[in-house]
């Protein structure tokens, strides 16, 4: 017997309600935890979310609603947890500590949990017992607003569970979404961190009026140093050209892939990495850019009015790579202009000399 899942999300920001979307155009019905009371009645009234990606209109009696996040746990075999990081703890910290037993978890959630310094499965381990094999991470360069649009964008499923991993990027397999496998859980989690990091910076460039010229260069030097940081962590498979290619069998054709590895350049980390440093979509590019026009930080965030993730991630990975003593020029000199005063163009300077 085939296993099945029902699907229960935490979250309904532009990303949830897009994973959202996906679930129930492939006529899934979801649990979906929706904090404001306010916006339940909207949804179920208006059929659409009306903060977030309002062009996108639901089917209604696919969608159990509730602010009651435990409910939505219960009641559901596969738990998406796609809040923005700074918020999950404040999210799940009071749950039962059984609750996800045999329960499957998806984080969406693109970045670290920043008071803990932790990635969402080792907080999941330490308060909860969730075993990894449980656990599963989708990433990839796919931006809520063309989700909406259902312009053709492409994801990863991380699990060591291949079967499992497998199963659940079937339900997210549509005309305009492909899906991809891989068991690279902890490699696609810090890349997705890091890239936020350096979109941040690229933003910055922007807004001290550096020039594409330069924008592609300072990048191409972010995804090395990204792979450097991988590769002082542990993680296999981050260097060009060492994708291998496998005879496509038909379960692989199921998600849109023949390879059996992944590395950097493929699409959940360079594609990110670009995707996040150049799109007008980038909170964190757009955050970045009024940094480098002279915003405090305190100011960007109130004029941007949505979770940067590489603000908190910056202060996150310099404490990490302390232990894992990375190169990481870039991300270093992000972090001081960021926390620690250090001026937009003082900082710059610095990073032009360590470009290649």
């Amino acid at each position: 017997m085939v296993q099945t899942f029902k699907f229960g999300i935490i979250g309904s920001g532009s990303w949830g309600t897009a994973l959202a979307k996906i679930l129930t155009d492939n006529k899934n019905k979801i649990n979906w935890w929706i904090r404001s009371e306010e916006t339940i009645k909207h949804l179920l009234t208006r059929r659409h979310n009306p903060q977030y990606l309002s062009s996108v209109f639901f089917d209604t009696t696919l969608l159990h609603l509730t602010a009651n996040v435990s409910e939505v746990i219960k009641n559901s075999d596969c738990i998406i947890i796609v809040v923005p990081s700074a918020y999950a703890v404040d999210t799940l910290g009071n749950l039962d500590k059984n609750i996800f037993k045999e329960k499957k978890i998806v984080s969406a959630i693109k970045g670290i949990l920043p008071d803990q310094n932790l990635l969402l499965n080792d907080y999941l381990k330490q308060q909860f017992n969730v075993e990894l094999e449980n656990y599963f991470a989708v990433l990839g360069p796919c931006h809520a607003e063309e989700v909406a649009s259902e312009k053709l964008s492409y994801l990863t499923f991380s699990g060591i569970d291949e079967n499992a991993t497998r199963l659940i990027a079937t339900y997210f397999k549509t005309d305009y979404l492909n899906t991809i496998i891989n068991h690279d859980i902890y490699g696609v989690q810090f890349a997705a961190i890091l890239k936020n990091i350096y979109a941040l910076g690229a933003g910055i460039a922007h807004g001290l009026d550096y020039g594409d010229n330069f924008l592609s260069v300072l990048i191409a030097n972010s995804a090395d140093e990204m792979a450097g940081f991988l590769r002082k962590a542990g993680i296999k498979n981050v260097e060009v050209g060492t994708i291998e290619h496998t005879a496509v069998t038909k379960n692989a054709s199921s998600t849109g892939s023949g390879r059996e590895t992944t590395n950097y350049a493929a699409s959940v980390y360079l594609g990110d990495l670009l995707v996040t440093c150049y799109s007008l979509y980038s909170r964190n590019r757009t955050f970045g850019n009024m940094i480098g026009k002279g915003y405090s930080v305190k100011a960007a965030q109130l004029e941007l009015s949505m979770v940067a993730e590489g603000y908190n991630a910056s202060k996150c990975m310099y404490i990490i790579n302390k232990s894992i003593h990375a190169d990481m020029p870039i991300a270093e000199t992000i972090y001081k202009i960021l926390w620690e005063n250090l001026s937009a163009s003082q900082g710059f300077k610095k990073i032009e000399e360590t470009l290649v």
